[in-house]
């Protein structure tokens, strides 16, 4: 597996989540206080989120950052 499909399958798993919870791309950023164009890069995996990144995504999704890296 290459650097871009482990993005883009972060990014999708990310997204399948936020669904699942009815949010919109929208309401996770102004959750967890980024831009609405952060997260849609975060999902279609066209940006390698750092550390801190993924805790915030992961907290705004009610998760702790192993349920989306596992």
């Amino acid at each position: 597996m290459d650097k871009s499909e482990t993005l883009i399958n972060l990014g999708q798993k990310i997204r399948t989540i936020r669904l699942s919870k009815n949010m919109t791309q929208i309401e996770l950023a102004n959750k967890i206080g980024k831009d609405h164009p952060s997260i849609n890069k975060l999902e279609k995996g066209k940006v390698n989120p750092s550390y801190i990144f993924l805790q915030e995504v992961a907290a705004g999704l009610e998760l702790e950052i192993n349920d989306l890296i596992k």
